[in-house]
């Protein structure tokens, strides 16, 4: 009798872009699934296994009798649902919501057409993986997973097999595929013998050795091996399959099956109980996507921001019957977002076209939102009384659950003639108590006082309307700037920080908070580093070799660069000052690029801006932006998918979502940055280097140095070359408090309120709150419908790593319930309008523990 067992799982990685656009991918979908019902049917023992939810829909749609066979042979169990994501997505850069998307508009599709459910996840193409899928997986009813990615030489995994360990304590099994999930065309059964022939070496040199069998003596392995055609599809082949009948009538010391990945894992269990566990992501690999193809990531953020806020907005509005919930849109656009997370198009490593498709997929999300969004706002704004004479409502719709203090700017059109010299100052009120306001430079480039742009800084009231009126007063000129240029410096001072900026470099001397100096001198360089075309980065862990740096232009060339007709300026001024910020611009060249910074610094709080426009015209080369800190002894940490990840403190590329970290214990200070749409960096010695730009060309895939990268006798286009724009905030403060604060910070800052000067009809009723919570530090993840029905979801998160206690209340419906949450806790609750109960449900939004309705 065999003693050890090797688990078949015959499948084909059709990625549905990559070197070809989607029309090319669905058609080779077509034709491989095709090919592999035409083999089902032929072979009677051999079990196919294909994931991603996309692909089935293009067969469905364009092939359906292809369709009606697949089903058929799900039934009868010679084709496995493997997977059940929508597709698969890049592993570090979505937000540990948009995991939960993925997984929940995969596992409801192949539930609804196949009947059938996966308890095994795989990501087999994907470039590192986040430890926040742990929880995911497992409260969305997953207990195993496979990957290929980062391989047995990098050492991100203790093992080939172990129980990864989530940041909440969830734990699933994984596999490393360390024989990847390719087999040769006619090379399935070569590659078979050669696995069995190394599975004594692999057993004592990747894993622990096997246990002992049940009957006592011989030693048995189970192991997995994936095979068939793929990358541009093809799955088995008639002649793979002859050669592979053979093989298994000849092994005798193996036994090999056609199987599936749950079979695989269940087999495993049984002969291996204990296996060594990990507790941390399964990173790097292919550093350099973090960075590339920036538009594509800048506009994947914006789509998951406004997404989520206007799920929160609708669900508000509809729930107190200001609008009907608008569940086909919202899916629309969260299908948009699932298709640009995919793992060849979120991190830069595709063809142009699919840069182009990618961006043009985002937009269609973003416009049904836009739709959606001011829907809801309008409705919100129901029982708002009117504007009395010269008012100018701002109506705010905060729908974080939390009372939200942030910088509001907000632009309105004047109701007269204008032309004069003369200035409309603004003045603004709530409730009749004034409130400092200041007028800045608005997106329109009229030379006249035309149109407005208000900015304040304002306490919003969670999850409602929030109304500020505006009047404008005629005053002779617009007051000049208080803050100067003495000495070849900007001293910014208010109560809480200090900011200086040598106007000789145009970068930052000191930024100290509280009477703490947090960055070295020559803060906020822009440093060039040495690259080369791969988008993918795949030979290297870091970006630390510089190439130059960016200076300060002088007055002729920061005057021309700016295009203003007129006599030069200094490269560094003061272009805002009023009672709520001053801002400050910079102007850097290098080569064939400039950068015009902003810096926003506020009269009040110790959070100060860095807008940066780039036009970028460098080849081979990555732009990091610099900020060298006073911390000692610093550690660096960042978010992920539903949770904090400590990231590389050597230099080293890490990733990270809407906030990174440079904390010193020794200081018991730390600098906090929160970035609108940008995942790469580093930091080492307390120096933090943010990863802007790089400029690969497109799909170029490296040979093992056998040639150069790209073809050497033509033009080869490049990514990201023109005007990118960026925008950070950094603040500083102890430990505890910053890392308590940052991760609701960062929210509102990505998705922001929405502000909007309109005038009201004042009738009506003014809505209750969405849904608010009582606590500082707990995250609303989720304020939506249910996807079956019309009860309420909310999801909540503890992001610090402590358990702590929430009140959730639905002050239209009357309701609270207290949640416990345990550290990085993700807990979901559905909520029974008519019956007024919560019951608690896993992220299918099933009712856990034998829960019920």
């Amino acid at each position: 009798m065999p003693h050890n067992t090797l688990h078949m799982v015959c499948n084909s990685h059709i990625d549905p872009v990559w070197l070809w656009d989607w029309e090319e991918g669905a058609a080779v979908t077509l034709a491989t699934f095709r090919t592999a019902a035409d083999l089902c049917e032929e072979f009677g023992n051999l079990i196919f296994c294909h994931n991603e939810a996309i692909l089935y829909k293009y067969v469905e749609e364009y092939e359906p009798a292809l369709f009606k066979r697949i089903r058929r042979l799900v039934r009868a169990k010679q084709w496995h649902i493997m997977g059940g994501w929508y597709l698969q997505p890049d592993c570090n850069m979505p937000s540990g919501e948009s995991f939960v998307r993925q997984i929940l508009l995969g596992k409801r599709y192949f539930r609804e057409k196949f009947g059938v459910d996966v308890t095994t996840a795989m990501n087999f193409d994907p470039f590192g993986h986040s430890r926040g899928l742990v929880q995911i997986l497992a409260k969305s009813g997953y207990d195993s997973y496979i990957y290929c990615r980062p391989g047995w030489s990098d050492g991100a995994a203790p093992a080939p097999i172990f129980d990864w360990v989530g940041f909440d304590g969830s734990e699933i099994r994984a596999v490393l595929a360390t024989a990847h999930y390719n087999s040769p065309p006619g090379g399935a059964a070569a590659r078979t013998a050669q696995w069995i022939q190394t599975q004594s070496y692999q057993a004592h040199h990747l894993q622990d050795v096997p246990p002992a069998s049940p009957s006592g003596g011989a030693l048995q392995r189970v192991s997995l091996l994936l095979w068939g055609v793929g990358n541009h599809g093809g799955g088995p082949s008639r002649r793979d399959l002859g050669d592979l009948a053979m093989l298994i009538r000849r092994s005798t010391a193996t036994k090999v099956d056609h199987s599936t990945p749950e079979a695989f894992f269940k087999d495993h269990r049984r002969a291996y109980p204990s296996v060594p566990r990990h507790d941390g992501d399964l990173n790097p690999w292919a550093v350099g996507c973090y960075t590339s193809m920036i538009r594509v990531k800048q506009k994947h953020r914006e789509l998951e921001n406004t997404l989520y806020m206007t799920e929160k907005m609708a669900a508000a509005a509809s729930l107190q019957k200001l609008t009907e919930y608008p569940r086909s849109a919202l899916r629309e656009a969260g299908c948009d977002l699932a298709v640009s997370e995919f793992h060849d198009a979120l991190p830069g490593t595709s063809i142009q076209s699919v840069e182009d498709a990618t961006l043009r997929i985002l937009d269609h999300g973003l416009e049904i939102l836009s739709r959606v969004k001011a829907r809801a706002f309008f409705a919100l704004a129901a029982g708002q009384r009117r504007a009395r004479e010269g008012e100018y409502p701002i109506l705010i719709y905060n729908h974080h659950p939390y009372r939200t203090e942030c910088v509001v700017e907000c632009e309105l059109q004047p109701n007269w003639p204008h032309g004069t010299d003369r200035f409309l100052q603004p003045a603004l009120f709530r409730k009749g108590r004034e409130i400092p306001v200041q007028a800045e430079k608005e997106r329109a480039n009229i030379n006249e006082d035309h149109r407005k742009r208000i900015v304040f800084r304002a306490v919003l009231e969670p999850s409602q309307m929030n109304r500020f009126d505006v009047r404008l007063n005629l005053i002779r000129r617009k007051p000049a700037a208080a803050l100067k240029a003495r000495q070849g410096k900007i001293r910014f001072r208010s109560d809480d920080m200090e900011v200086v900026i040598n106007t000789r470099t145009g970068f930052i001397d000191r930024y100290r908070v509280k009477g703490v100096d947090l960055v070295k001198p020559n803060a906020g360089r822009f440093l060039v580093m040495k690259d080369n075309a791969d988008p993918w980065g795949m030979t290297t862990r870091s970006f630390r070799k510089k190439a130059g740096s960016f200076k300060l232009l002088s007055k002729a060339a920061g005057t021309r660069f700016s295009g203003i007709a007129g006599p030069a300026l200094p490269s560094v001024r003061v272009i805002e000052d009023g009672p709520v910020r001053s801002v400050v611009e910079a102007i850097y060249g290098y080569r064939d690029s400039t950068i015009c910074q902003q810096y926003k610094l506020p009269k009040q709080g110790t959070e100060i801006e860095l807008e940066t426009r780039v036009y970028w015209n460098e080849k081979d080369r990555m732009l990091k932006l610099s900020i060298p800190t006073t911390l000692r002894d610093a550690v660096y940490q960042g978010q992920t998918a539903y949770g904090t990840a400590d990231l590389p403190a050597n230099g080293d590329e890490a990733v990270a979502q809407k906030w990174t970290a440079v904390v010193s214990r020794a200081d018991n200070f730390c600098l906090t940055c929160i970035n609108d749409s940008t995942y790469g960096s580093d930091m080492a010695r307390g120096e933090l280097r943010l990863s802007l730009l790089r400029s690969p060309a497109h799909a170029a895939h490296p040979t093992g140095g056998r040639r150069p990268i790209t073809k050497p006798d033509r033009h080869t286009t490049r990514m990201d070359q023109g005007e990118r724009h960026f925008r950070f905030w950094l603040n500083g403060g102890k430990v505890a408090g910053r890392l308590k604060r940052i991760d609701r910070e960062a929210l509102v800052l990505n998705e922001r309120p929405m502000a909007l000067n309109f005038f009201p009809a004042g009738g009506g009723k003014q809505p209750k709150a969405g849904v608010v919570l009582s606590d500082q530090v707990v995250q609303l993840g989720v304020f939506k419908y249910a996807e079956s029905n019309d009860d309420l979801i909310i999801r909540l998160f503890e992001p610090t790593g402590r358990s702590r206690s929430t009140t959730v209340s639905i002050p239209a419906t009357g309701a609270k319930r207290v949640v416990e949450l345990s550290a990085f806790e993700i807990k979901t609750l559905r909520f029974n309008r008519r019956t007024r109960r919560f019951v608690e449900v896993n992220l299918l939004e099933e009712p856990v523990g034998g829960a019920s309705q």
